[in-house]
């Protein structure tokens, strides 16, 4: 009969000849010795006491926030949870599947790190435990083209996932000071973002717009046209429908092959939902670290606000601004901020982030957070969307507060120029419309209303047609020359 090896037993390695390696073999058999003597904690497990909403209350174990648990009952499913805070000696959890069939009395169990014992030639004492019980999901190459949920299992029915390996979830900030800073533009295939809103490279914006207004198309386009190595889509808290259609539909094949979809639906629960907006994150930045230029979708950021909302007001943190904790508006820019260029000689992320203006209301406290920590807002008109015009970008409220820094000066005075052309006209549009606007009276005003439709052309484009940076900057200039 064969005997599995015990978890703690070495790597069967076969070492080499003691008399060819003397030294190597005295630091092994001196590190197996440390990893004998060193104390392994004991796994505790504590009982399960309540069950109130959305969280589960634990009494009898002591973990880290944010540690990973497993509520174990004989004849149910494991219910994986995470905790989210303690009071005394109970932890509160909150489950990320399920909870249907779970009684008083249940064991929960911490999930534990493996411990890895020392093999011959690695650096000396690599066998130490690290308290990491925080939750681990695959990245990697093969990702690409494949749909994963909130925990990094398959939903587009192709198989298990191959060329992956875990990574934590969460990772150390990048040093502000270390950052490459954002030179070069970037080319989104959007007429009307390359020549009045210009990106760069490793830029963080904002979608600003109330439900029905195109944000989808939009992202859409962005996510077929954009010059980026690899594509992170993160549909959070939105409708199932949407997944399928955005891959099929929007992504296409050849989108698809360079592309990475993670979905947590609105009907997932709230710490799913925002587990899955932190794994984009987390995928978009091991491609980052490759060197690769990563264009990272993120639909809504308003849904991971929410989802945050519903966990701290179900542990009892007190609601502030329109029912929003305070841990709300802490943790929108913790998830912002892991986005952008990355170490000098690295890749960078390009995050677009969609947030819903609840009402059309721009003065929303999620909104109101979003542009203050983003590099600047793209906001979606309903009154444009109603009148046909698309994509429905309200230019004259929209802006990219790095276009100074990745924009020649030219293409900087021209698009100042327009904006002042729009502005002028949009101001007069009540006279026009009644009939009140006499030419010959003020130039500027004749100029604008004379440029107006190539104006509004320039700013229009078919969802599939594709329009260059160079070239959208060509055709932006010729209109302001001529005014």
């Amino acid at each position: 009969m064969t005997v599995a090896p015990h978890p703690m037993t070495p790597s069967p390695t076969a070492p080499p000849k003691a008399t060819e390696r003397p030294q190597a073999w005295r630091r092994y058999l001196a590190d197996l010795q440390h990893f004998a003597d060193a104390p392994q904690p004991l796994a505790t497990s504590g009982t399960l006491v309540r069950v109130a909403g959305l969280v589960l209350e634990a009494a009898g174990i002591r973990v880290p926030v944010g540690s990973l648990c497993e509520v174990r009952m004989p004849g149910q499913p494991v219910v994986q949870a995470e905790v989210v805070g303690f009071s005394g000696d109970r932890a509160f959890l909150m489950p990320t599947g399920e909870v249907h069939g779970l009684v008083s009395g249940a064991q929960v169990v911490p999930c534990e790190t493996p411990v890895q014992a020392p093999k011959l030639g690695q650096a000396a004492h690599p066998w130490r435990r690290t308290e990491d019980r925080s939750r681990h999901l695959p990245v990697g190459r093969g990702l690409l083209g494949r749909v994963v949920d909130a925990q990094g299992e398959p939903m587009d029915r192709q198989g298990p996932l191959a060329d992956v390996h875990p990574e934590p979830l969460v990772r150390r900030p990048i040093n502000a000071m270390d950052r490459e800073p954002v030179r070069q533009p970037l080319d989104t295939g959007v007429r009307s973002i390359n020549a009045l809103l210009t990106v760069g490279r490793g830029q963080r914006l904002g979608l600003f717009a109330g439900t029905g207004v195109g944000k989808s198309v939009l992202l859409g386009m962005m996510a077929r046209y954009t010059a980026a190595d690899v594509i992170v889509v993160g549909l959070i808290g939105e409708r199932g429908r949407e997944v399928k259609e955005f891959i099929e539909d929007i992504l296409g094949e050849q989108g698809r092959a360079r592309s990475v979809v993670v979905a947590a639906p609105a009907d997932a629960p709230p710490l799913t939902r925002m587990q899955g907006a932190a794994y984009a994150t987390a995928i978009a930045e091991w491609f980052r670290d490759q060197g690769q230029h990563v264009l990272l979708l993120m639909d809504s950021l308003t849904r991971y606000a929410m989802a945050q909302r519903e966990i701290a007001l179900a542990i009892g943190e007190p609601p502030a601004t329109k029912g929003y904790p305070p841990s709300c508006f802490a943790k929108l820019p913790q998830l912002v901020e892991r986005s952008g260029n990355g170490l000098h000689g690295m890749g960078s992320i390009t995050a677009f982030y969609t947030v819903l203006s609840e009402g059309d209301d721009q003065q929303d406290p999620i909104a109101d957070a979003a542009r203050g920590i983003l590099d600047g807002h793209i906001v979606l008109s309903r009154e444009l969307a109603e009148s046909g015009h698309y994509p429905a970008i309200d230019v004259e409220k929209s802006i990219s507060r790095v276009m100074t820094n990745v924009a020649p000066r030219e293409h900087i005075e021209s698009a100042r120029r327009m904006r002042q052309l729009l502005a002028k006209v949009n101001k007069a549009r009540d006279l026009i419309q009644l009939g009140a606007y006499a030419p010959g009276h003020d130039a500027e005003l004749d100029a604008a209303v004379r440029l107006q439709p190539a104006m509004v052309a320039l700013l229009q484009q078919d969802t599939w047609t594709r329009a260059p940076l160079t070239d959208a900057v060509a055709a932006m200039q010729q209109i302001t020359r001529s005014a």
